[in-house]
């Protein structure tokens, strides 16, 4: 992973796949708000959407292309289609359009590549033995189905792109009640505003490369891992008491047990990603009672 220190002001356009996604519609408003021209793709309308087809037509990939000066790729098929969908459709979509998009953003001569990955590519080895796994980029992938194969196959495809490239491994991002969501963003779960920011940021410097993990921010360190996987409610009634009693007041559970820490230090230090959405934002935005005043 590198950077030069040069960054392009946003005046070109940028083509969005998956645009009326949950995170291509946070991307493609972010990247407008930024000053780019969006060309949201995706086979359903969207409020950014302004090119309806499929990536594996031809027509429609010169179309969502045309002029193009970066590609931020989030269309796919995704972990809840496993089972749902033949496992060769998945190949099709998730490999087989992503190369036939890079052949043609070579052709028109796209300078930039950004795609959307997921943690979940580490599979396997995110299962815990005697303690939580530390999840950084140096954690070897094990994929367990046929989601985390493709996307592997298809980062290692953009790894080879003629034009810069950059994955993003991003965590758990969608809509999940509220107990299970305030769990997750003590240590998998990250913002949609904060993907948006990590993608705007790599759209305008525009020689980061590598592979970043893209997840919140969380109180935890590597040394916590083996007190979390045995007693996490300890450690976070003793680092974060205020969330504690939250907890509490909610009548959520707290954990007692946490499986993985994704850490996000790599994108900070390659292109300065600071997340900002975490526990403390989410307990303030949903509070429902008094106690939510008291969060710091």
């Amino acid at each position: 992973m590198r950077e030069q220190r040069r960054e392009r002001a946003p005046d070109g356009v940028a083509t969005v796949t998956g645009s009326s996604g949950l995170v291509g519609t946070a991307v493609a408003a972010a990247l407008a708000t930024a000053g780019w021209s969006v060309r949201g793709f995706d086979r359903a309308p969207g409020r950014w959407t302004s090119v309806i087809g499929d990536l594996r037509d031809p027509q429609a990939r010169r179309a969502a292309l045309r002029q193009s000066h970066i590609v931020v790729h989030a269309a796919a098929l995704h972990a809840p289609h496993v089972g749902q969908v033949d496992d060769r459709e998945f190949h099709a979509v998730n490999v087989g359009a992503t190369e036939a998009l890079l052949e043609e953003a070579e052709r028109v001569g796209v300078r930039r590549i950004v795609y959307i990955s997921s943690t979940s590519v580490y599979g396997h080895a995110l299962i815990p033995t005697d303690q939580a796994v530390w999840v950084d980029e140096g954690l070897e992938p094990r994929p367990r189905d046929i989601y985390d194969e493709t996307k592997l196959a298809a980062e290692r495809l953009i790894a080879s792109a003629a034009a810069t490239s950059a994955v993003l491994r991003i965590a758990r991002c969608f809509p999940e009640p509220p107990p299970v969501l305030a769990t997750h963003l003590l240590h998998r779960a990250v913002g949609l505003t904060d993907v948006a920011a990590a993608i705007t940021r790599l759209a305008e410097r525009d020689t980061t490369t590598g592979t970043f993990n893209i997840a919140g921010p969380y109180p935890f360190t590597r040394a916590d891992c083996p007190a979390l996987h045995h007693d996490a409610a300890s450690v976070i009634a003793e680092r974060l008491p205020d969330v504690a009693a939250a907890f509490h007041a909610r009548h959520w559970p707290l954990p007692q047990s946490l499986d993985r820490v994704y850490d996000s230090s790599a994108a900070a230090t390659a292109f300065g990603y600071r997340p900002l959405y975490g526990i403390h934002q989410m307990l303030r935005t949903r509070g429902n009672g008094p106690e939510s005043a008291q969060l710091v």
